[in-house]
């Protein structure tokens, strides 16, 4: 399982939106590395803000 992989994993597993660092403690993923990936996950939309500095997966 690749770095993006545990990224989208540890939103899957949360029930609550997640900040950077709180991703990077559920997915084992540094925190420079899980802020390189959400900014990918926000661009293509993976990912959406319910609140300022806090993301959770769009629903598709």
């Amino acid at each position: 399982m690749d770095d993006r992989e545990k990224v989208i994993e540890a939103f899957k597993s949360s029930e609550d939106p997640l900040n950077a660092k709180k991703v990077s403690e559920l997915s084992g993923v540094e925190k420079k590395e899980v802020d390189k990936i959400m900014k990918e996950l926000k661009k293509d939309e993976t990912i959406v803000s319910p609140k300022r500095c806090y993301w959770t997966l769009a629903e598709k």
